[in-house]
């Protein structure tokens, strides 16, 4: 009886019950149009990160292979190739600068001009681009990582000064620069309220080296995340992050640290996320 009244059911609301699955049938239809869409949105803007200047080409260079590593997806873009009219173009496009490593910043930036003996070789075109890229990044809010020089540039731009030549105008005996920089090795002390920290929880670990020059007179508006054993400064962020861009900036090389080093892959996997985060929201 229940199985006969079942289908006198189906058969007279058979032409409602069609148009029901034709409902559905569209709805699903339209439904997987639109998380295709959505999907495509979400991708649709690469991130891309700005470096300072990359050699001997960007896909050779370490810092590229450090971060892609960590995410295959990000592209790049080396700026010191670029023409001086279009570099503030091209890093409104882009969702993070990466300041490298390299020569010494010319010692007539920071008061040293007289000192200029006593440093090792310049690019005063490098100079000038890095100074533009720090002003614009910083006006947009876009993170900052630097390494090496680029802790040191990053300090000089905000007015502080560098040490000329470490070897001779500090008492050590930490080796801050040696042939092989991936065998040049010292422990650097991390202090607690620093992202270095956060990114390690640890307060000390073993780091490589490559400078003479560091941080002399630290710029106001940073604060000290590490120092060496002999107090020179390993790492920078802001000392007040309030309406400010992502920045933090390391005097060693985490791209060339070990590949398991988990400070390093952590220093990577922050920035990226810090640049995601900018794409999305711009």
């Amino acid at each position: 009886m229940m199985i006969f009244k079942l289908i006198q059911y189906i058969l007279s609301n058979y032409k409602t019950m069609k148009k029901i699955q034709q409902i559905l049938k569209y709805s699903s239809f339209f439904l997987i149009i639109l998380l295709l869409l959505g999907s495509c949105k979400k991708n649709d803007k690469p991130v891309i990160i700005a470096i300072s200047k990359a050699y001997p080409n960007i896909k050779a260079n370490m810092c590229v292979k450090w971060l892609s590593r960590n995410d295959n997806t990000i592209e790049f873009v080396n700026m010191y190739t670029l023409s001086t009219d279009s570099v503030e173009d091209v890093l409104k496009k882009c969702s993070g600068l990466l300041l490298t490593g390299g020569a010494d910043v010319f010692p007539g930036r920071y008061g040293k001009i007289d000192d200029t003996a006593r440093c090792g070789s310049f690019d005063l075109r490098r100079d000038t681009l890095e100074f533009e890229l720090i002003n614009l990044a910083l006006k947009n809010k876009i993170p900052v990582l630097g390494i090496c020089r680029g802790e040191q540039i990053l300090n000089v731009a905000m007015d502080g000064s560098l040490i000329i030549d470490i070897p001779t105008d500090v008492d050590t005996i930490v080796k801050h620069r040696c042939k092989n920089v991936s065998k040049c090795m010292h422990n650097i002390n991390i202090r607690k309220s620093s992202f270095l920290y956060d990114l390690y929880n640890n307060d000390s670990i073993i780091v490589n080296s490559n400078h003479h020059q560091a941080i002399e007179k630290l710029a106001d508006s940073f604060k000290i995340m590490a120092r060496a054993n002999d107090s020179i400064i390993e790492g920078i962020q802001w000392k007040n992050p309030t309406n400010k861009s992502f920045l933090m900036a390391v005097q060693f090389h985490p791209e060339v640290m070990d590949t398991l080093n988990i400070l390093a892959n952590n220093i990577a996997k922050k920035f990226i996320a810090e640049a995601k985060k900018y794409s999305k929201n711009h």
